[in-house]
């Protein structure tokens, strides 16, 4: 038990790191650890059955059970840039790469060489993606604006980013640190649910103090635990010695 407990809060710790490491990551969702209660080993290899209420019917601690993501929207930043923006309400840009497509919060968005609106992601370059799922390609030359419908207005014509919604938020698949993977076809949103805020980001979704009290927490926990497996070690060590002994 101890030591499945040591085990469920190292991987709480590993979560709540990574999450810290990403305060400051545009569009990033924090994930979450999330604990179940743990069977003793005889009721897990089917020898007792639970509720028998014998002495094998206890707890047998907790352990991991998967690390979920929390897509609660992060804090508006003001950044006056043309090229940032940010959605206000539910939805995911596409951006793509190659064949694959993916979903993002993040719209800090650039012009590349080739007039491509893209943005980078872990060294790569990923094209926005516009309502066909084509990238959107830019004149260089002329200016545009992002309008707060997700439209980039350039030149008398306007352009609209593909925006989107999931199905359902377990069929999104992290790919990076702000990227997800649908596994399912998202619902594109309607006129009405298309509301972005133009010269914005999204920040991070990460609240630095939770996480740090959520840390020194797991931290603790993990420190009583392992010092209960020592001091389950020490006594059956004596034990030993004194069976020897007779």
């Amino acid at each position: 038990m101890s030591a499945e407990g040591a085990h469920a809060q190292a991987t709480r710790l590993e979560v709540i790191a990574h999450n810290l490491a990403n305060v400051e990551t545009t569009g990033f969702k924090r994930e979450l650890a999330i604990f179940q209660a743990r069977y003793a080993e005889d009721i897990a290899d089917g020898s007792v059955s639970p509720g028998s209420e014998s002495l094998e019917d206890v707890g047998g601690g907790i352990e991991v059970m998967e690390t979920r993501t929390d897509f609660a929207p992060g804090p508006l930043k003001h950044t006056k840039l043309p090229t940032d923006v940010a959605i206000q309400d539910e939805g995911f840009f596409v951006v793509g790469k190659g064949e694959d497509r993916f979903l993002t919060r993040a719209g800090n968005f650039h012009v590349n060489a080739q007039g491509r609106l893209v943005t980078q992601y872990g060294g790569q370059q990923y094209s926005v993606l516009d309502d066909s799922y084509s990238p959107i390609t830019l004149d260089r030359e002329l200016p545009w604006t992002i309008t707060e419908s997700g439209g980039i207005r350039q030149g008398g014509g306007l352009t609209n980013m593909a925006l989107v919604k999931p199905q359902s938020y377990g069929d999104l698949v992290r790919e990076g640190e702000n990227v997800f993977r649908p596994l399912a076809d998202p619902i594109p949103l309607t006129a009405a649910e298309r509301n972005v805020a133009p010269g914005y980001l999204e920040g991070s979704g990460v609240q630095p103090t939770s996480e740090m009290v959520n840390m020194i927490e797991a931290s603790r926990i993990l420190e009583t635990n392992l010092n209960m497996m020592k001091s389950q070690d020490e006594v059956l060590d004596g034990l030993i010695n004194r069976l020897m002994r007779v």
